[in-house]
């Protein structure tokens, strides 16, 4: 009888904690704009992808909202000599599969970037990496460099061995890169990260679940991701008020302050660091080859009026790429809409009774991009260029913006180094396909000068000097018109108020996920 007491009252006790331990563990209903466009993290370099990395992957290291960095599978690392940074990693870390990770999987993963072609551009300064032991690895680049740490948040290594050998569904290697059709990367996967992919129906549903064996102990307690796309602004915000999701990104500015005064809710808002901006295809339009065209379309576009009505505040007019805080930021750069001054422009480059062009931007990418493209139409209008626009989900857009099937193609971009440099790199150096610069530059505009400011930029160690070669870039893309800017985007998240939401967003617009706790 004590026998079977005692038997009772010790299975009890084993329930209790049981539940005790459920009850800490959560999980998310999350709702963003757009679907990771594959679950090959080398993919395509974009904001969408770099959230998906962090959530099933692991960078060596990571930014802090101070702008620091902090140890992710790197420990500690050290200046070997002026080429050549060392990274100790930490032991005992587990991929997906099982595979245990070593200084081969980080030497594996930057022979993979520097194949990418989106990643290629970035990384060209880097010879490669070299394992020095099975925890110690050599990332050496090709002359002195000084964005080094900011490149090694980009580097999450894969698993090599899962990804190596022959895909037995089509004989192809499993490590290749492939932006469109299937391949084995696009639809498995092996990180370090917090959370594995359990199921995936693209653009539907993906299941995120929390890896048992991660090495972080110390972190959130989410152990089920779901997440749902919803391109929809006004759709996304609904399902947050009725409580369908628990966490969305972004918010509308249409429905920030609806938001911020629901009980139950909370609303994390922040400057953002992300231009975005309209193209302007010299090869397709010979109009756009001349500079006093595109000055007056740059004269007769209102930033200030769209982040009044149509952004509601939430942006901040630009005239260049470089936000305040950034060394290339000049301040002497301001919007100039001017009507008059766009059509007398017109009138000097022989275009008086304007042109007719094509123009196409995404409708679920960034914020009231289509009602933004839309205003734009209606403003060049008045300077006589009738635009043909169409508009698409970020999933067809990206496909189109590289064939540049359009004379006009809109394109936001957060810096991926947090520096001046990065904006110049991808989207106004000469296009070129073997080193990957100008990766995203579809108004195709070339200037050698800018060019070799920018890849001198990268080799310059004093700041005084360096922050006056990247304003002199942003001076000259200015008076060059070489594209349109239009304005910051704010960042906005919205989630129920029992979860530390703003201690996991940052202005890199990747929440750390892993790091999510729910009360």
């Amino acid at each position: 009888m004590k026998t079977s007491v005692k038997r009772i009252v010790l299975l009890t006790a084993v329930l209790v904690l049981a539940l005790a331990g459920m009850s800490g563990a959560a999980t998310l209903k999350l709702a963003m704009d757009a679907d990771p466009v594959s679950l090959d993290p080398h993919v395509q370099l974009s904001g969408g992808m770099l959230q998906y990395s962090h959530m099933v992957f692991d960078p060596l290291v990571r930014w802090t909202p101070e702008g620091d960095f902090e140890p992710r599978l790197a420990v500690k690392w050290e200046m070997v000599n002026d080429t050549t940074t060392r990274f100790f990693l930490r032991k005992d870390v587990k991929f997906h599969s099982g595979n245990m990770f070593t200084a081969d999987d980080v030497v594996f993963t930057l022979e993979r970037l520097k194949k990418s072609d989106d990643y290629k551009g970035l990384f060209e300064y880097f010879t490669g990496a070299k394992a020095v032991d099975s925890h110690t690895v050599d990332l050496i680049t090709k002359e002195p460099y000084g964005l080094v740490m900011a490149m090694a948040t980009y580097i999450f290594p894969m698993d090599k061995a899962f990804y190596s050998g022959t895909d037995p569904q089509n004989s192809k290697p499993k490590d290749l890169i492939i932006k469109t059709d299937y391949s084995f990367a696009n639809f498995n996967e092996s990180g370090t990260g917090p959370f594995k992919v359990t199921q995936r129906e693209q653009g539907v549903k993906t299941t995120f679940t929390r890896f048992a064996d991660y090495w972080d102990k110390n972190t959130g307690n989410v152990n089920e991701i779901i997440f749902t796309p919803i391109a929809e602004a006004p759709t996304r915000v609904a399902a947050l008020l009725s409580g369908d999701v628990d966490f969305i990104m972004p918010v509308p500015p249409a429905d920030l302050n609806r938001v911020e005064k629901t009980k139950g809710l909370k609303l994390v808002t922040m400057s953002g660091s992300r231009i975005i901006t309209f193209q302007l295809n010299q090869k397709r339009r010979a109009e756009f080859a001349n500079p006093k065209v595109r000055l007056a379309m740059d004269y007769a576009y209102n930033n200030d009026g769209v982040v009044k009505k149509i952004m509601k505040g939430f942006a901040t007019a630009a005239a260049q790429n470089s936000p305040k805080g950034y060394q290339g930021y000049n301040p002497a750069l301001q919007p100039r809409y001017d009507l008059a001054k766009a059509k007398e422009l017109m009138k000097e480059a022989g275009y008086a009774n304007g042109f007719e062009c094509t123009m196409i931007a995404p409708n679920n990418r960034y914020v009231n991009d289509e009602k933004i493209a839309q205003a734009f139409v209606s403003m060049m209008s008045k300077i006589g260029i009738k635009i043909s626009l169409k508009t698409m989900p970020k999933a067809q857009y990206w496909d189109q913006f590289d064939a540049q099937v359009a004379d006009i193609q809109m394109i936001g971009w957060h810096s991926d180094t947090e520096d001046s440099a990065n904006f110049f790199e991808y989207l106004y150096m000469c296009p070129d396909k073997e080193t990957g610069r100008g990766q995203y530059n579809s108004g195709n505009y070339c200037n050698k000068e800018v060019d070799a400011l920018t890849l001198q930029s990268n080799t310059e160690t004093d700041i005084a000097k360096r922050s006056a070669i990247l304003q002199d870039i942003e001076k000259t893309l200015y008076e060059d018109a070489a594209y349109i800017p239009l304005h910051w985007q704010n960042l906005s998240w919205a989630s129920k108020d029992n979860m530390n939401t703003e201690a996991i967003v940052n202005v890199m617009n990747f929440p750390y996920f892993g790091d999510l706790v729910i009360k």
